[in-house]
Parts: C-alpha cells; structure tokens; sequence
C-alpha cells in the first residue's frame, strides 16, 4: 500500500469505529433495535477495531509483532464476517424455516444462564431474519459481511515486506 504499516492498522481502526456508529445511527436515531446476531456482529467490530487501534498505537518494528497484530486482526474478521454470513443466511430462508422469535436480550441476560445467552446471541433467532434496510439489495449484515472480509484482508496485508 501507499502507507506505513500504523496508518494502515489505522485506517482499519477507522473503518471499524464507523461500522460502529452507523449501527449507533440505525439503532438511536432510525429506531432499528438491533437483534442478537447484531450485537455479536458489533462485538466483533469492537473487537476487531481494539485490535488494530493497539497495533497502530503500538507500531511494531518487528516482524513478529507485526505478525501478531494482522493474525489477531484477521482471525476477529473471519470470526464477524462467520457471524455475518450466518446472518444473510437467516435472512433468506423461506419463511416456514425461520427460527422463532426469542425475548429481548435485557431478558436473556438476567433470565438464562451465560452460556445459553451466547448460544442464542450465535444462532439468531427470528427477528434475526427481519431486513429492515438495504442499500442496492444488500442488507446490513451483507454489507457487514463486506466491511469484514475487507478487514481481514487489510490485516493480512500487513504481512507483506515493505
């Protein structure tokens, strides 16, 4: 790329924190309430995005920082962009094959045991398969998907010799 390797981890930074406020955006100002799958996908964003922040604040010399920073980087991507895929995929089920819909999370939470709650929040559930928005016939998990499969991309990047 044209740039140092910190203004790259940055620039992913970057596009993680505005994947994270146009989900702010969809959820405070258009009234999108967000369902579990989503807020796994923002889990990953965040995640995802505090690894690249660390590298670009970081900003390993060797190649074995660098390394860690873009197999870390990668791997949270790969993990969201699974997440997103499974998603889409919910989301284009036929009707009759849509899960059934589940208690908000504020009641999983203090109802269900940890464990069951992250099963719930990796599985989806109906209203996971709602699309409520969709910019030229994608939905916002299949862009999320996009925004991810870039991000892993971005990091591997990393590991090419400047």
């Amino acid at each position: 790329m044209f740039f140092s390797k910190r203004t790259e981890f940055f620039l992913g930074f970057l596009a993680c924190f505005s994947m994270l406020a146009v989900g702010a955006y969809f959820q405070f100002v258009e009234s999108m309430e967000p369902c579990p799958l989503c807020i796994s996908q923002r889990i990953a964003i965040l995640i995802t995005g505090i690894i690249l922040l660390i590298a670009s604040i970081h900003n390993p010399s060797s190649s074995k920082g660098i390394r860690s920073y873009a197999f870390s980087g990668t791997i949270t991507a790969l993990i969201g962009s699974g997440i997103s895929a499974r998603h889409v995929w919910l989301q284009n089920l036929p009707p009759e094959e849509v899960p059934e819909c589940s208690p908000g999370l504020g009641y999983i939470f203090e109802n269900f045991p940890l464990t069951e709650t992250f099963k719930l929040m990796l599985n989806g559930t109906g209203e996971c398969a709602d699309v409520l928005w969709t910019l030229f016939g994608i939905s916002i998990p299949g862009w999320t998907f996009v925004a991810f499969i870039a991000l892993a991309i971005l990091s591997l990047f990393q590991l090419k010799a400047k």
